[in-house]
């Protein structure tokens, strides 16, 4: 889905005019009229504002046009349910809302995340020594343990 229809869609859903998204985001009624109409898009800045406002991240703003997965876990993130949240309620698109949440990891080492995982992912035709290796190799490579 485009930006534009997703703005639209948002606005409506939320019983906004024009008028009101453009005072809520200190923008004018013309620039949200641009922006629904596919001729430009929101900053950055308002990009964050219209996430916070309507509970959605950026990524969804912008019609999807990047896959995004947990850095942590590696978990894709398909839908904002699955996307972790900041103390202050504003999504955080880089983890699932298992790894993170409230500023908080679930996981302390790489090696309690792997133990969770393999007792959970693995079964009769993953078995658990594939499973292991298979994240043993794959969590190094994400964000959130080639930070550490």
């Amino acid at each position: 889905m485009e930006t534009k229809t997703v703005l639209l869609n948002l606005r409506t859903e939320k019983g906004l005019s024009q008028e009101e998204l453009a005072e809520k985001l200190f923008v004018t009624r013309q620039a949200v009229s641009r922006w629904e109409n596919g001729e430009t898009l929101p900053n950055t800045e308002v990009l964050k504002l219209l996430s916070k406002l309507f509970q959605v991240s950026i990524n969804t703003l912008l019609g999807c046009p990047r896959k995004l997965v947990c850095q942590c876990c590696g978990m894709p993130l398909e839908d904002d349910a699955s996307v972790s949240r900041e103390p202050d309620g504003t999504l955080n698109e880089e983890y699932c809302k298992w790894c993170y949440n409230q500023g908080q990891f679930a996981y302390s080492s790489m090696e309690e995340l792997t133990n969770f995982l393999v007792e959970h992912m693995s079964n009769e035709n993953w078995p658990k020594e594939q499973a292991r290796a298979y994240f043993e190799a794959q969590l190094p490579q994400l964000g959130h343990w080639r930070k550490q």
